[in-house]
């Protein structure tokens, strides 16, 4: 495993984190809990030390197996990361933004609770919150850090805007935006990030699946499926697209004998101004795939290679 000094959190993270999206909802394919217990303490065993979870992720499930998950292990050995802010409304069905004190104090009862545990080192304003003002959420997380039950404070989704406006009233030590090979969307506003020592999280990595290479013909995932919902990966053009690039991951995991998922890892955690990547693991062997990304490391050529590629697919 390789490892990043976060600068304004000063802590050591693992270049890879779980990502725990998937195993908490319903529409993201088939989970099993017991198995994706089994992967999260995979992914610690294999140097991980970092994980990142919602309490939307299936109202509260997601919380739950990472509670389990990380039951037995030293709580000053791994870093747990959620969020606030992103209520599950479910009479209408959808989510409600709520960065308020009130319902920050709420949430984080809640999370700790979910989570068995006394305290965050990460907690994250999960999207902007247009209808409160961002000095009485940062009053709310400011109260938290001298309470003692948060340690570092997040944003996610947040614009280089929004980002300097918070800071008016509270440090920002980390930032969640989407980035991967097929979503380059918000790369500036990673490296400004990085230039003032907020250090990142990527999330959707491996681009809801669709780097792994273990799919190759447009799929017909149910209704509903966020794979389709929150993602455009597998809709046209894009999708063919994407299976041009993954001729050129092909030849390079080849190369190296190894998983075409490992040439992504690689290339979004070589990247200096990413933190960490967000992986997702639904069992044992993903995370010990996923691990194993680090025994090797693309050269500087094949970076190069890629994203000349990327340039000439204009994919992110």
């Amino acid at each position: 495993m390789r490892y990043k000094q976060f600068k304004n959190a000063d802590v050591l993270v693992s270049s890879l984190a779980v990502g725990t999206w998937a195993i908490g909802v319903d529409n993201y394919g088939q989970v099993d809990r017991q198995e994706a217990v089994k992967g999260i303490r995979a992914m610690i065993d294999g140097g991980v030390n970092l994980i990142d979870t919602a309490p939307c992720y299936g109202n509260g499930a997601s919380e739950m197996i990472v509670g389990e998950a990380i039951r037995e292990v030293p709580r000053d050995k791994i870093l747990v990361s959620t969020k606030f802010g992103l209520v599950p409304d479910l009479y209408k069905g959808g989510y409600t933004r709520n960065a308020s004190y009130k319902n920050v104090m709420r949430e984080i009862e809640s999370s700790l609770l979910n989570l068995k545990t006394d305290y965050l080192d990460f907690y994250f304003v999960h999207w902007p919150d247009l209808d409160t003002p961002i000095d009485e959420t940062m009053a709310a997380l400011s109260t938290l850090k001298k309470q003692g039950k948060i340690r570092f404070v997040g944003v996610s989704n947040f614009s280089e805007e929004q980002i300097t406006e918070a800071e008016k009233y509270l440090k920002i030590d980390v930032q969640q935006p989407p980035f991967s090979m097929v979503n380059q969307k918000f790369t500036e506003l990673l490296k400004w990030g990085a230039e003032r020592n907020i250090d990142s999280l990527t999330y959707g990595s491996l681009g809801a699946g669709i780097l792994s290479g273990a799919v190759r013909k447009l799929p017909e995932y149910e209704k509903g499926d966020l794979r389709i919902t929150f993602y455009d990966f597998y809709k046209e053009p894009k999708f063919s697209l994407i299976m041009e690039l993954l001729k050129t991951m092909d030849k390079i995991a080849e190369a190296h004998n190894k998983p075409v998922a490992q040439v992504a890892i690689n290339w979004s955690t070589q990247k200096s101004f990413v933190g960490t990547a967000l992986i997702g693991v639904r069992n044992e062997q993903e995370a010990k795939e996923n691990c194993a990304a680090f025994d090797w490391s693309l050269s500087e050529k094949e970076m190069e290679l890629l994203d000349k590629e990327l340039t000439r697919l204009q994919i992110g």
